[in-house]
């Protein structure tokens, strides 16, 4: 598909959204490759003696896993020159099942001149916010 094309694009358009799963493997994989392998991402016992409800994931994971759907839809990764966002609650990861994150994204603005897309993503697990004030800026073609 290529990269998208300014002239194609339109404040208001939605983003394909998209679940993603998370799974106890998947924070341990995350660990090892991040660095990050605080243990409360990872057993529960841990994290509970901390107060959390349970295992959550990195914060990280969370913004990286999300922004997939700006650069599935962008078409480049590189296209991404601004992202940033607030954590507003953790996402819990109970052991089996897992969970999942819901991700939605919504174009709010274009800058003409710089040819540029803001898109504002909604993330959300079972139904509560997980990040806010989630955006990210494109260069589009």
């Amino acid at each position: 598909m290529g990269v998208r094309r300014f002239d194609d694009v339109s404040e208001g358009e939605s983003l394909p959204s998209r679940t993603l799963p998370v799974t106890r493997a998947r924070l341990v994989h995350y660990a090892g490759a991040s660095g990050d392998r605080n243990v409360i991402h990872w057993d529960e016992r841990t994290a509970q003696a901390v107060g959390l409800p349970d295992v959550i994931a990195h914060g990280m994971w969370t913004m990286g896993a999300a922004v997939q759907v700006v650069t599935d839809w962008v078409g480049d990764a590189g296209r991404v020159v601004d992202y940033g966002t607030r954590f507003t609650k953790p996402v819990v990861v109970p052991h089996g099942e897992g969970t999942s994150l819901d991700v939605t994204g919504v174009v709010r603005s274009l800058d003409a001149d710089a040819r540029r897309a803001t898109v504002e993503l909604t993330v959300t697990c079972r139904g509560d916010k997980v990040l806010g004030r989630c955006r990210a800026v494109v260069q589009l073609d």
